[in-house]
């Protein structure tokens, strides 16, 4: 009778950590995966709604599996064991890997889609490979065949559903985060999804149509431009819909609310670049830069681009009310729209801000080039009820907070000397409280009075 004997190998033939279950949530997502690569490498599929149906269900199935697996056989609490070990997680090999492939995917998408399988429907050149393969899910929606950007808005909205349940489980203990993700992975989902999807299928007559209903100016830089103005103003209720809200979200709506709890309130739970970020990009969090000289260039680099698309914006409305085409001399598509669109639109949101993930963390573009997110925190800065508040008399200087803030923030170091943190850049996503050992640091929404703390709190030891 064969019996079942502890291995006489000196080496641990099993990985610790790694159940069947988890095994099985690996395969699936695999799985899925596969197709998704075997559709890139130029693969047209015959039964396309079979498998991309496997690999969504694959994907977000097997990651389920995989995130329960690791997670809830673990007390609560955050999990961010040997993310420094990692090739993955600490600009190891398959995190430069990864990251160029992601970077490379984003300029496939811009500027050479047809790599990707696009057809062309005026030449009566159908779909291939990738984006063929999401034809059967377009025509559920539309009736026509998928376009590069409903390829991307789908695998984005999935790897945000997918990575976002893993996140519950990782912060399963954590009520603000449980909140906060079923939020933002709902709005991904609902409002930039779902909701344009089927009123883009209901436009008729080239009407105005926001493709991310939840996208305003700054960050929705062609909001101004003239031939939106124009489909705005002639596309009757809806289009004048789109008008007013747009106008109130920026002027009225943003601030007011950043007023009461701060930016995080469109950054860490509606947005979806932020959405993103927290769910997908959240194993990368650490690799933010904390040195001084990022913190100096973040401040340059975000408020001028905030200061850019304010010029653009107000160049292209007079050029819109006026007829002009320039402006002192300068040609405003050229010299506004064009640059604009190329280098912040598509190179640093799209290129770089995704594609960086593995090599400077995930909040690259939302730290330094988001313009919406520069606007919001100026207000947050200097008039705001948002904070957080600290203990520095229960401070151990372990460095989790400051390690773990994906905006760069040295927390640690206003938590040693019991000051607020009130800084423009902050999203307020509550990651440092939550990895502090000590109980530390607190999300609050307060009295302005006393909010900002110039002079510093000598605490615990330091104390006379």
């Amino acid at each position: 009778m064969i019996t079942d004997t502890p291995s006489l190998s000196i080496a641990q033939p099993h990985p610790t950590g790694v159940g069947v279950l988890a095994k099985v949530g690996l395969a699936l997502a695999s799985i899925g995966l596969l197709i998704l690569l075997i559709a890139l490498a130029g693969v047209t599929f015959s039964h396309t709604g079979w498998f991309i149906g496997a690999a969504i269900v694959g994907i977000v199935g097997g990651t389920s599996l995989y995130a329960a697996e690791k997670y809830l056989h673990q007390p609560k609490g955050v999990k961010n064991n040997g993310v420094w070990q990692s090739n993955l997680t600490a600009r190891g090999i398959v995190g430069w890997m990864i990251g160029i492939l992601l970077t490379g995917f984003y300029v496939l998408i811009y500027w050479w889609p047809e790599y990707l399988g696009l057809g062309d429907v005026q030449k009566n050149i159908p779909n291939t490979g990738l984006v063929h393969l999401f034809d059967p899910i377009s025509r559920l929606f539309s009736g026509s065949p998928a376009s590069q950007w409903f390829m991307y808005g789908t695998l984005y909205s999935l790897a945000v559903l997918s990575m976002g349940i893993k996140f519950l489980f990782k912060y399963r203990g954590n009520r603000y985060h449980t909140i906060r993700t079923l939020v933002v992975v709902g709005c991904q989902l609902i409002f930039a999804y779902f909701i344009p999807e089927i009123l883009s299928s209901l436009q008729h007559g080239g009407a105005y149509f926001n493709k991310d209903i939840k996208l305003f100016w700054p960050l929705n830089y062609s909001f101004g431009y003239g031939y939106n103005l124009d489909a705005m103003r002639s596309s009757g209720g809806l289009g004048m819909f789109y008008l007013v809200v747009g106008i109130a979200m920026f002027a009225l709506v943003a601030p007011i609310i950043t007023y009461f709890v701060g930016k995080r309130w469109y950054c860490s739970w509606v947005c979806g670049c932020g959405g993103l970020a927290e769910t997908a990009g959240d194993p990368f969090r650490q690799l933010s830069s904390k040195k001084m000289y990022a913190w100096k260039i973040e401040r340059w680099l975000i408020h001028s681009v905030l200061a850019f698309v304010t010029i653009m914006t107000a160049a292209v409305l007079y050029g819109y009310f006026s007829g002009a085409s320039q402006i002192f001399g300068l040609d405003i598509y050229h010299w506004f729209q064009k640059p604009y669109g190329f280098l912040i639109g598509a190179i640093f949101s799209g290129v770089v801000g995704v594609g960086f993930y593995p090599l400077m963390g995930n909040r690259v573009w939302c730290r330094f080039g988001c313009p919406l997110a520069a606007y919001m925190g100026i207000i947050q800065r200097f008039k705001s009820r948002f904070r957080i508040t600290t203990n520095g008399g229960q401070c151990i200087s372990c460095g989790n907070c400051s390690t773990y803030c994906e905006q760069g923030i040295d927390v640690r170091s206003y938590a040693q000397k019991g000051q607020n943190i009130v800084r423009a850049s902050c999203v307020g996503c509550g990651v440092c409280a939550s990895v502090c050992p000590r109980g530390v640091l607190k999300l609050e929404n307060n009295s302005t009075d006393g909010r900002i703390k110039d002079q510093p709190e000598l605490t615990g030891l330091l104390r006379d």
